[in-house]
């Protein structure tokens, strides 16, 4: 497995990200899918990874600086052709442990309450994220759950 920070333009990357939203618009009412755009992947506060396995795309994921002591964990999305082969926990580990360089003390994230989000979720919880308030410039929401975890 290999870990390149970037590869935005990707025709790969692009599609896999089209993809995860979309299925966030299957799941979610618009209001309620936080789920970043290219550009908003692209920006100072954010850094993207995309994980590749024998030049095939297998994952991403980004960390967004919410200020210098905490982090957010944005678009993981593993591709349809590695669910449950490890891709999501080592692009997870590597998001930690890129918090964890930058100093940053917490790391929490947003992903849905519906049962499609179960097992994110349980990926989460097993990396030691409990369920929190909202963060950020998030509000309470349904279709919406919270968490969190202390890295420093």
């Amino acid at each position: 497995m290999d870990i390149r920070t970037g590869e935005l333009r990707s025709k790969d990357v692009i599609a896999l990200l089209k993809e995860h939203h979309q299925d966030m618009l299957c799941h979610s009412p618009p209001e309620s899918v936080h789920a970043l755009d290219l550009a908003a992947l692209d920006a100072a506060d954010v850094t993207f990874w995309s994980l590749w396995i024998d030049d095939n795309l297998a994952g991403i994921g980004a960390l967004k600086e919410l200020n210098k002591q905490h982090g957010e964990i944005k678009s993981m999305r593993t591709s349809t052709n590695y669910l449950r082969k490890g891709v999501a926990g080592k692009m997870l580990a590597h998001i930690v442990q890129q918090a964890q360089l930058r100093s940053y003390k917490k790391l929490s994230l947003e992903t849905g309450s519906m049962d499609a989000f179960i097992p994110a979720r349980k990926l989460y919880l097993q990396f030691g994220f409990q369920s929190c308030s909202p963060f950020g410039q998030y509000k309470e929401d349904p279709n919406s759950m919270f968490m969190t975890k202390n890295i420093g």
